[in-house]
């Protein structure tokens, strides 16, 4: 005998629209705005990633300075994969400098033989071991297999330097970002008045709504206003620049926000300085042991990771960064 139970969805509800190599567009519902306002900062400033941090400049006859070289070269996009767990924070690492396991060591020579010469991501070369076969190779998604353009040289003209890729987040620098972009709205109907759009004649035909309008509907303008009402659903939209696929970002992003709520929770309960030395294991607080709790997808940490030890480091790449020139007569940049 067959049953049909109707039971009314509890918790976050996840309605996945689109989703490509490098975006992904879902529904986030059943949520309060201050949760998925977190969920998207935390996507956007707390999700490692690597990033070259350190430029040695041997040569550089080029007509771009070194300070602007070694800038193009740290926005270049690295590849990330599983860098929160096999990559540590050089500030945190054992090593007097740094080692394979905090740091990837890359170089570029490039020299121009005749005519004009471009210098892509592709040139750069990763030197020495790694901590896994793909973790700080350019990003190249270009049908040419170029990357970005990083300097043209005239004949005669050459570059040569050896870059340190470190692990960081993008609240310590834009460079460490996993996303383009992460669009976010509620409420598109604008039912709630949370916005008040200024026009010069008709608001309905100068402020078009937005395709996410398709999804709920509009109120009746002849009902009373309800000034209780909060807005339950959101629209993500998370564009990943090739460092990490989107689906990890946001599973990383709902990791870091875990471990700052165990942080706080840990803090406000005294059971522990600054969430660590005193109180319970930070797997128990996340909810390790509760049946109900969130559980990271296969292949993801949910319990403590490399991240989670940076949460009471110093900010910054490295604790210690040299800078100007060398014994050698070299130039140094970090950026």
């Amino acid at each position: 005998m067959d049953y049909e139970m109707d039971l009314e969805p509890t918790g976050p509800q996840v309605t996945v629209r689109e989703a490509e190599p490098y975006r992904v567009d879902f529904r986030l519902s059943s949520v309060e705005l201050a949760f998925a306002n977190s969920l998207r900062r935390a996507i956007l400033a707390e999700v490692p990633t690597v990033a070259l941090d350190l430029i040695e400049i041997e040569s550089n006859t080029s007509v771009i300075p070194d300070e602007m070289l070694a800038h193009r070269l740290g926005l270049i996009p690295l590849n990330a994969k599983n860098c929160d767990q096999d990559l540590d924070y050089t500030r945190e690492c054992d090593c007097e400098d740094h080692c394979v396991r905090c740091s990837v060591t890359l170089s570029l020579h490039s020299r121009c033989e005749n005519g004009i010469m471009a210098v892509y991501a592709r040139d750069l070369v990763v030197q020495g071991e790694r901590m896994n076969d793909t973790i700080g190779d350019p990003v190249i998604t270009d049908p040419e297999g170029k990357g970005p353009l990083i300097c043209k040289l005239r004949k005669g003209q050459e570059i040569k330097l050896t870059c340190l890729a470190k692990k960081g987040t993008a609240k310590e620098h834009a460079k460490w970002a996993p996303t383009a972009a992460v669009g976010f709205e509620y409420d598109p109907h604008n039912n709630l008045k949370h916005v008040d759009y200024w026009y010069e004649q008709d608001p309905v035909k100068e402020w078009p709504i937005s395709e996410n309008a398709a999804w709920e509907p509009a109120n009746n303008p002849d009902q009373p206003f309800d000034y209780d009402a909060e807005p339950t659903t959101f629209y993500f939209d998370v564009e990943s620049i090739g460092n990490l696929e989107p689906d990890m970002i946001i599973q990383q992003g709902i990791t870091a926000l875990q471990l700052k709520l165990a942080t706080t929770v840990s803090v406000l309960s005294g059971e522990g300085e600054d969430g660590h030395a005193g109180g319970p294991d930070d797997a128990d607080m996340m909810g390790a042991g509760d049946p109900d709790a969130y559980e990271p997808p296969e292949g993801i940490d949910g319990n403590l990771t490399s991240y989670g030890n940076g949460v009471a480091g110093a900010w910054g790449a490295s604790a210690q960064t040299p800078y100007g020139a060398t014994p050698y007569g070299q130039s140094t940049y970090g950026f």
